[in-house]
């Protein structure tokens, strides 16, 4: 019955994590640069246009791998991450945090949360695999994810 119980809730989570990486990809203020993963022209003034000089071939790669919408959680807290273009969201619990993936030799996480809550304000990434995410944050909370198909969007919402 517990399993039933948390089945809507977690369908609700996917569906508010699919809503923010909606607005993640329509406000991202970029045009084709960060649509195609391209680097933008110099002068555009973005911070992307130039990776800081601690970053690998590897962990960017690393970083890249996180694109996509994650579902899942600790022991106790439903989780939603979704990364689009570097840019993070996630739903823990009753936060809603955004942010950006950070690659400085490790790929992090780094969020702030509309409520100040700081419990997930910086993760790093421990293991993907390209289905299976074990984030472990700042306060000792260790969430596994597991990629969710971008063919399984709730009825009513826009597919990218």
């Amino acid at each position: 019955m517990d399993h039933m119980d948390r089945l809507p809730r977690t369908g609700a989570l996917i569906a508010a994590v699919l809503t923010v990486a909606l607005s993640l990809t329509a406000c991202g203020g970029g045009g084709d640069d960060e649509a195609t993963g391209t680097a933008p022209s110099a002068g555009s003034g973005s911070p992307r246009s130039t990776a800081p000089a601690t970053d690998s071939a590897e962990t960017v790669e690393a970083a890249k791998a996180l694109e996509g919408t994650w579902t899942g959680g600790s022991k106790s807290d439903p989780v939603a991450l979704s990364v689009t273009s570097g840019k993070a969201a996630l739903i823990a619990d009753r936060h809603v945090c955004q942010g950006e993936v950070k690659h400085t030799g490790e790929v992090v996480l780094a969020l702030k949360c509309l409520d100040g809550n700081t419990d997930r304000a910086r993760g790093t990434v421990e293991s993907n695999n390209g289905g299976k995410l074990v984030l472990s944050w700042e306060d000792g909370t260790e969430d596994t994810l597991t990629r969710t198909p971008t063919s399984t969007a709730s009825p009513g919402l826009p597919t990218p």
